[in-house]
């Protein structure tokens, strides 16, 4: 952190956008890629957003020097990794020692999203409908649509999309492999996560909530209460933040809002450079505060999204910039604003380097990059 940091007048340090952009960029592994492993990045972060099957791939290419995608492949086949229903009701990829702490940790908000859908649960005994559907998908792995046949023959009068929610809200299920391998494609097919795991939903105890503040902290922090209460889609996470009040350091952002932090966390100089990224739709450094300036301008909120469709997005800078498209001629990008010529220069290298990587590991549709492989054009208007 910089000598020249400002101070409240209560002589708390002031964290402006830009600190506050380069201490997230740091703990997200988007300054320098890592020289970590696939797993090792997956339990750093807390988790990948993998709510449609490929972002995983894409966050970690980002991130970590000389990532194959057959790494993370092959540790969803051999079950070290999961994908399941975890934060912000949203679709992670994590790793079993993750899922297996994280899913109790979010199990209220799961519990009040059951809620949303009570009048089509009248007279369903939830608890039963759990032993249920427990039995059922661990049985064999089942679609959806199964479980929701399976339910309604008990609870015929019952609305079946509230059955399947109360089922995936009640029990912690796994999309089982091949769905979410590279290179591979599969139905969406569900079982327990203890049944795929071959561990016995007793034989888990979830780390208290103060470890997983920490975590958070380290993977996103500089962050305030409400930034982790949107992060994990939970509420009443005060208490722990005080408890460990002692042994973080505080600051406050230019709203006054107090930050907490890791005393031996990363705050690189507000000047770091960082380079441009290619990001995914839904990656979690977009989706993980309630202030998103630190990565998003204001001019620009809103600019990802087209109804219920994420945009790909580019960092220039360290915040956001524009977004991006993959076609079988190369990678069309559409800047929101003005960038340099040295700038420029580094987003079409950038991209060529993101082409020639999914070209090597048989995206379909790729060809090498060429001179024409990164093009400036609209994808939003």
């Amino acid at each position: 952190m910089a000598s020249t940091t400002p101070l409240t007048a209560d002589r708390v340090p002031v964290l402006d956008a830009r600190a506050l952009n380069r201490a997230t960029l740091a703990r997200q592994l988007l300054l320098d890629r890592a020289e970590r492993s696939a797993q090792d990045a997956v339990t750093h972060l807390l988790g990948l957003q993998a709510q449609n099957v490929k972002p995983p791939y894409y966050q970690l290419h980002a991130r970590l020097l000389g990532f194959r995608p057959a790494e993370l492949a092959g540790l969803m086949e051999s079950r070290q990794v999961v994908r399941m229903v975890t934060m912000r009701s949203t679709i992670h990829t994590h790793t079993a020692a993750d899922a297996l702490a994280l899913r109790p940790l979010v199990q209220p908000a799961r519990d009040r999203e059951i809620g949303n859908f009570r009048k089509g649960l009248v007279g369903v005994d939830l608890e039963r409908l759990a032993r249920i559907a427990r039995a059922y998908v661990e049985s064999a792995p089942r679609t959806m649509g199964e479980i929701r046949t399976e339910l309604l023959t008990e609870w015929p009068d019952a609305d079946p999309a509230s059955l399947a929610v109360a089922a995936r809200c009640k029990l912690p299920l796994v999309q089982v492999t091949p769905r979410g391998v590279w290179g591979r494609s599969g139905q969406v097919r569900l079982t327990t996560l203890e049944n795929w795991l071959g561990r016995p939903a007793d034989d888990v105890s979830p780390p208290p909530v103060e470890e997983v503040v920490l975590r958070y902290l380290g993977a996103f922090g500089p962050a305030s209460v409400k930034d982790m209460q949107i992060w994990a889609g939970l509420t009443r996470l005060r208490g722990a933040f005080e408890r460990l009040r002692p042994e973080l350091l505080v600051f406050r952002d230019e709203n006054g809002v107090e930050l907490f932090d890791l005393p031996d966390a990363p705050r690189p100089d507000a000047g770091t450079p960082a380079p441009p990224r290619f990001l995914p739709e839904f990656d979690n450094l977009l989706l993980s505060h309630a202030d998103r300036s630190r990565v998003i301008p204001a001019a620009f909120k809103g600019r990802t999204w087209k109804g219920n469709q994420a945009h790909c997005t580019l960092l220039v800078d360290g915040f956001l910039a524009g977004v991006w498209k993959a076609t079988g001629e190369g990678l069309t990008v559409e800047l929101f604003d003005e960038v340099t010529p040295a700038q420029r220069r580094a987003i079409v290298e950038e991209g060529e380097s993101l082409l020639q990587w999914m070209a090597r590991e048989g995206q379909e549709g790729q060809k090498d990059a060429g001179a024409d492989g990164v093009r400036f054009g609209t994808l939003t208007g």
